[in-house]
């Protein structure tokens, strides 16, 4: 697929987006799925041609802010991301792309953090990133900026994942740490260079915050916070939540004491979410080289009528994460597997 016309369909209406994947998924090339859209949804002032020339400006201007595009279908593009039902068509990053490929952890608060739920994320990510773990977040104000502070202190890599476009931080007080992000984790965005922070596009960020993360972890979440948003879309695909309590005199944090009321679990050190994830980052640290799966064999590792994540299905087949979408879709268009939600397979 060409990469301006992938470009060209992140530009059409984001109300659009999930029809985009779908149909991407189902096997349309993103340049007939560009042409068939407009002839359906007639856009004003927008034609075909038009658009291609807003998605070469676009990719023009990536490329002098040294902005890396990454395709739904690029090798590089992270797999947990992938199968969610509604992945991005392209990732914008700046930073290294290496931060893409080990496990990884979202955590998520309010904004107006206290100082306990400050310490805490700080603590967290701290511990997590030391043991190889990335942690991801959204570079705002409070918990997220708390929790990239604490992977960067401890030499790791953390992922900021931006409701505008990755050369717009925002807010603008986190500029440095966005640098200090780049060099040692990646900022992310869906949205082309130069596309300011409007609201409608933070609640979407969120479900690739989730998708990326094995895990998510609320840290002081009000009763109406987007965090919830982005708790909730973790469940939709098949991720796992877990909170922080905190103090019940303060009302801060009644949204994440109702998610452990309904089940996530709670979360004191970085050894519980760990343990949650059932994993060591040593263990599920894999080579991307690793020797690769026919078809064939990769089905007769997916039990009939069974379900099954991209994780389990590696250990089974010795296959790497991020080598695994592709023979999937593969299996998929040929009718052999479907989608199970949650970013899991079954055969058929």
């Amino acid at each position: 697929m060409a990469l301006s016309d992938l470009v060209a369909l992140t530009l059409l209406p984001w109300v659009w987006w999930r029809l985009i994947a779908e149909r991407l998924q189902a096997g349309w090339s993103a340049g007939d799925l560009v042409d068939a859209l407009l002839a359906e949804r007639p856009q004003h002032d927008c034609t075909p041609a038009s658009l291609r020339a807003r998605a070469a400006d676009a990719l023009a201007a990536a490329e002098r802010l040294g902005i890396a595009p990454i395709a739904w279908n690029d090798p590089d593009y992270p797999a947990h991301l992938a199968a969610i039902a509604d992945p991005p068509t392209v990732l914008w990053l700046t930073g290294g792309r290496e931060a893409l490929r080990p496990p990884a952890v979202a955590i998520v608060g309010s904004r107006a953090g206290s100082p306990y739920a400050l310490a805490v994320a700080e603590h967290l990510a701290a511990d997590l990133a030391a043991r190889g773990i990335v942690v991801v977040s959204g570079l705002a104000r409070g918990v997220d900026s708390a929790a990239h502070q604490g992977a960067l202190s401890a030499g790791g890599a953390t992922i900021g994942v931006l409701g505008c476009g990755a050369d717009v931080i925002y807010p603008r007080e986190h500029r440095r740490l966005a640098a200090a992000m780049r060099a040692q984790g990646a900022i992310l965005s869906e949205l082309v260079p130069g596309t300011p922070p409007l609201p409608h596009f933070f609640p979407l960020r969120n479900r690739i915050i989730s998708g990326l993360s094995r895990a998510v972890v609320v840290i002081e979440a009000g009763e109406k916070s987007g965090s919830l948003i982005t708790a909730r879309l973790a469940l939709e695909q098949g991720r796992d939540v877990l909170a922080v309590p905190g103090n019940v005199l303060n009302g801060r944090n009644r949204g994440g004491h109702a998610l452990l009321r309904d089940g996530a679990k709670v979360v004191e050190t970085a050894d519980d979410i760990l343990e949650e994830l059932q994993t060591t980052p040593l263990v599920h640290s894999r080579n991307v080289e690793q020797s690769s799966a026919a078809p064939d064999e990769l089905l007769s590792c997916l039990p009939v009528g069974e379900p099954c994540d991209l994780d389990a299905l590696a250990e089974r087949s010795g296959v790497a994460v991020n080598h695994l979408l592709p023979r999937l879709l593969e299996l998929e268009l040929q009718g052999r597997v479907r989608r199970a939600g949650g970013g899991r397979f079954v055969r058929i």
